[in-house]
């Protein structure tokens, strides 16, 4: 088993390069987690309390739950990934089995900040986009499927998200094996880590 962990800042371009990577694998061999799925459950707040959660700091993230998701993984054994809603801002309550693939990718922007979560990817990426882009594929992303405004959006990008770049998600750019720049199309780096997992894949084959 591979297990590839992808970071960067929140709309550096992540999800294109997971898609990237994994348009070429064979479909039961790959399975992709994210790390939106492991945001804590926030059942125990209301709507209220919910919105005002700083969740770009690493404290959102229920790293222990993933970490133990991954070592099922590692021994063979599937496991109930949760369901995260970004506009009730809390989980479903659903849940999807997610079963141990030969590759399994974790990408979100928090992922390479936990030590012992670093400790058991095989691969480490970083995905990096210039600070512009990056605000503008949010704003894109949260008006049109996240039910948020303009206004939200650009408060929440200058109190939080561009503060806690800054603190968390840039510095672990030094723990990458790989940094990737997303400004334009990089299909060196891409070929890259395809080649990397196909060797392994044809090496577990043997």
């Amino acid at each position: 088993m591979l297990i590839i962990g992808i970071a960067g800042g929140t709309g550096s371009g992540k999800t294109t390069v997971v898609d990237q990577i994994v348009a070429e694998l064979p479909a039961d061999e790959v399975c992709v987690i994210s790390q939106d799925s492991y945001y804590k459950d926030t059942s125990h707040l209301d709507f209220s309390q919910r919105v005002k959660i700083n969740f770009d700091h690493p404290n959102s993230i229920d790293f222990e739950l993933l970490v133990s998701h991954l070592e099922l993984l590692r021994k063979d054994r599937s496991f109930e990934q949760p369901v995260y809603s970004f506009v009730d801002h809390n989980r479903t309550g659903e849940t999807v089995t997610t079963h141990p693939r030969k590759v399994i990718i974790v990408e979100g922007i928090l992922i390479l900040t936990h030590p012992e979560i670093r400790e058991m990817f095989d691969i480490k990426v970083y995905v990096h986009a210039d600070s512009d882009e990056r605000l503008i594929r949010r704003l894109k992303r949260d008006i049109a499927e996240r039910g948020r405004d303009l206004e939200e959006v650009l408060n929440r990008y200058q109190t939080t998200l561009k503060p806690m770049h800054q603190q968390f998600i840039e510095p672990t750019k030094e723990f990458a094996d790989i940094i990737i720049p997303t400004n334009r199309y990089n299909t060196v780096a891409v070929n890259v880590i395809r080649s990397i997992i196909n060797q392994k894949l044809a090496h577990t084959e043997e």
